[in-house]
């Protein structure tokens, strides 16, 4: 391994300088090198430059779970732990998680009973949405983003984007959804008890749907885990490292991360790996 280390990176280091600091000698790397490749390190060569791909492509977001669904797809037959260490070779390490804060008031509201009860495996795309708010920092100050989840394949069906929480942002963001998806026997939408949700334009946009409105009990994330999931996913593969100079260029940004990447590539362990989309067109498949 560290033979293979010091040939990766001949062209930036020093052979005799990377010996010492790996504590090998120059003789034994050279030897090492006029020794024929064994089948088994050209099977791991290859799959490591298959795995950068996928890695690059992930937004160097996937771990060894997800990459090997991508090498399934693409014929390769590897156990999670090969990829696992051909990844520590390369130094393929993905982003780590960051902790974001809750934005809603939840304060003098009424709120709707729980229906959903942590009920999140509806049993067709449409039937049941979550909805949250949570914020995009930038140098301009707070971009607050709402979104709407189809329970059913996780996917972001509805978002709103504004520099002010105001209630027209989850109105908004539930408006789009409900265009896009024109849902024919939508039962609930769930979400916290944030003043924007008790509001009676929100309300009566649900009811106008022949769905119900359901509330999280106060304090408890668990009961909008799939919404606080993706908040959870944004801000750790994409808003964390960013430094968004402007509201604008956050916007193009998460835009960007939601439709270019999240619903359609990003794999999602819930929908058996398989991007949001793709889990429910398999459904439309089967049905």
């Amino acid at each position: 391994m560290k033979y293979a280390f010091m040939d990766r990176h001949r062209q930036r280091f020093r052979v005799l300088s990377m010996c010492r600091v790996l504590g090998v000698s120059a003789s034994g790397y050279y030897a090492w090198r006029r020794r024929p490749e064994s089948a088994r390190a050209q099977r791991h060569r290859r799959l490591g430059s298959l795995i950068q791909a996928s890695f690059r492509n992930s937004r160097a977001t996937y771990g060894a779970r997800r990459i090997r669904h991508d090498l399934a797809d693409e014929g390769h037959r590897v156990g999670r732990h090969t990829v696992g260490r051909l990844m520590k070779g390369l130094g393929l390490e993905p982003r780590t998680v960051r902790r974001y804060r809750v934005t809603t008031d939840s304060r003098h509201t009424i709120a709707a009973p729980n229906h959903l009860k942590q009920d999140f495996r509806p049993q067709r795309p449409n039937q049941r949405w979550a909805s949250d708010i949570t914020f995009i920092p930038t140098r301009q100050g707070w971009l607050y983003l709402s979104v709407v989840i189809d329970l059913y394949s996780r996917a972001v069906v509805g978002w709103s984007m504004d520099r002010r929480l105001k209630r027209s942002l989850v109105v908004d963001a539930l408006k789009m959804a409900l265009q896009q998806r024109s849902p024919r026997a939508l039962e609930l939408v769930h979400s916290d008890q944030g003043s924007q949700y008790t509001a009676a334009e929100f309300q009566n946009l649900v009811r106008a749907q022949g769905a119900r409105c359901s509330m999280s009990r106060k304090g408890s994330c668990w009961d909008n885990a799939v919404a606080e999931s993706f908040f959870h996913t944004l801000k750790t593969e994409l808003v964390a490292c960013e430094d968004y100079r402007t509201r604008q260029s956050a916007r193009l940004s998460v835009f960007q991360y939601i439709e270019g990447f999240y619903n359609r590539q990003r794999r999602h362990s819930f929908a058996g790996y398989k991007a949001p989309l793709a889990f429910e067109l398999a459904y439309e498949a089967d049905s």
